[in-house]
């Protein structure tokens, strides 16, 4: 199923913006981050959204309280754990990111709306693109750097309803999706009367370095920028022709992809593996790229369990890597599903240590460059075990709790539940609007398998 956002009026009152900082005192040190933070492609902010429905409280329910000074002074708590969070970055020589401690905190806005969850869910659903999410979601004015600003901006919005939206900006250098639900987490379990996280956040940004001298042992194609002229694929469309759906896969639907997978694969493939290849099949089919183009797939594969690597429990960084495949739009079009199956494994099964290593060494060697993000490339950033969905402050578990929005390139998967409390995905597309009518097409076709 696929969802899109018509307007929809919205009136939100918001405070005057407030600084969030540590609730007891915290070391005033400066941490270096890690040559993965600091790539250019995470120099930038995400957005996430954890959406809560009104709930009867019952007695001393935290749902009594008042929801929004419940979780300003959790984050306050839980910044003394977490405390770089309240810190600032800066660059130094060889445009190093490094985080001063400084304490100022986080930037907070309390807000409320003029509507009922209800509204929010009409059509569209839960999804992205949220309607009005400038509003849920507001720009404080000098906020929105990299450097010397606020690495976190969160807005709590009351709804009619006794309903609750909560929106997040990232500073994507300082945690990846799981690194910042992990320290939402820690909120949300003070929010409901822990004395301390149940996971302890571990800095140890120093253990992903590159090594002295760089020797990068693998390709990195996804960092090689194309010539922009004849010799490479047309540019992005322009920003206005984009739209921007939602597209939600039960395990039915997943099932349907893997019936056309041959017999070696039907029951090893996973439900990643081969929705992640369907996407990408019918994203390539969709956008109409021609035949002998090649067309790319960049899976962001978290290495987090490497014991290689060392990475403590605990540890918020970000701690991803790009991995890629590569096919002819011609012979991703008509080869088999379980052709691009393989692929998508192939893609995977490069992920190893070595190739870590051998990623913060290209970093560095090339300056710290941006993934290639063009035309042809697909970028699949898997959400559904990030912990987002978990994230309770007392009242019950989000309705949504994942990425706010993407971008054209870009697709999250994002775990929900489907109308009938069954856990499903939802995969967030942005695509020119002629292409994103073939692509609801293409997975039109699977629903009805």
């Amino acid at each position: 199923m696929g969802t899109a956002t018509s307007p929809l009026p919205l009136a939100v009152r918001r405070r005057k913006p407030e600084l969030v900082g540590p609730a007891a005192t915290t070391p005033q040190d400066t941490k270096r981050l890690s040559d993965i933070d600091d790539q250019n492609t995470l120099r930038g902010h995400v957005s996430f959204a954890l959406v809560y429905r009104g709930r009867v409280p019952e007695d001393g329910d935290v749902a009594q309280a008042d929801q929004v000074g419940v979780i300003r002074r959790a984050l306050g708590e839980a910044l003394v754990h977490y405390y770089p969070l309240a810190g600032r970055l800066r660059e130094v020589d060889g445009r190093k990111l490094v985080v001063d401690c400084t304490g100022q905190g986080l930037l907070f806005v309390e807000a409320d709306a003029d509507v009922r969850l209800a509204e929010l869910e009409r059509g569209a659903g839960l999804r992205p693109p949220f309607p009005c999410m400038d509003q849920l979601l507001f720009d404080v004015e000098g906020s929105s750097g990299v450097l010397d600003c606020p690495l976190l901006l969160i807005q709590v919005t009351r709804l009619l309803c006794g309903g609750l939206v909560l929106t997040l900006r990232l500073n994507h250098t300082i945690c990846d999706a799981i690194g910042i639900a992990q320290f939402m987490n820690a909120v949300a379990e003070l929010a409901r009367g822990l004395p301390a996280p149940t996971v302890a956040p571990a800095w140890s940004r120093e253990l992903l370095e590159a090594r002295s001298p760089p020797i990068p042992s693998f390709p990195h194609r996804e960092f090689d920028v194309l010539p922009p002229n004849g010799d490479g694929p047309p540019p992005p469309p322009p920003a206005d022709d984009m739209v921007m759906r939602s597209f939600t896969f039960s395990a039915a639907h997943v099932a349907a992809i893997k019936k056309h997978l041959p017999p070696l694969l039907l029951d090893t493939a996973t439900s990643f593996e081969a929705l992640t290849a369907f996407l990408w099949h019918a994203r390539v089919t969709a956008l109409e790229i021609a035949p002998g183009e090649d067309v790319q797939l960049v899976i962001v594969a978290n290495f987090r369990g490497f014991p290689e690597l060392s990475l403590p429990d605990g540890y918020y960084g970000n701690a991803c890597v790009p991995a890629n495949a590569r096919a002819t739009a011609a012979a991703l079009r008509d080869g088999s599903i379980g052709d691009t199956v393989a692929l998508v494994r192939q893609a995977k099964a490069t992920v190893t240590a070595e190739y870590v290593r051998s990623t913060l060494d290209v970093l560095v060697l090339r300056g710290r460059p941006c993934l290639a993000l063009q035309n042809n490339m697909f970028v699949v950033s898997d959400n559904r075990h990030a912990g987002f969905n978990r994230v309770d402050f007392g009242w019950g578990e989000p309705v949504y709790g994942g990425p706010a929005d993407t971008i054209f390139g870009v697709g999250f998967l994002v775990a929900v539940k489907d109308r009938d409390g069954k856990d499903a995905v939802v995969v967030p597309i942005v695509l020119p609007r002629p292409a994103m009518e073939r692509f609801a097409a293409e997975v039109g076709k699977l629903w009805k398998t």
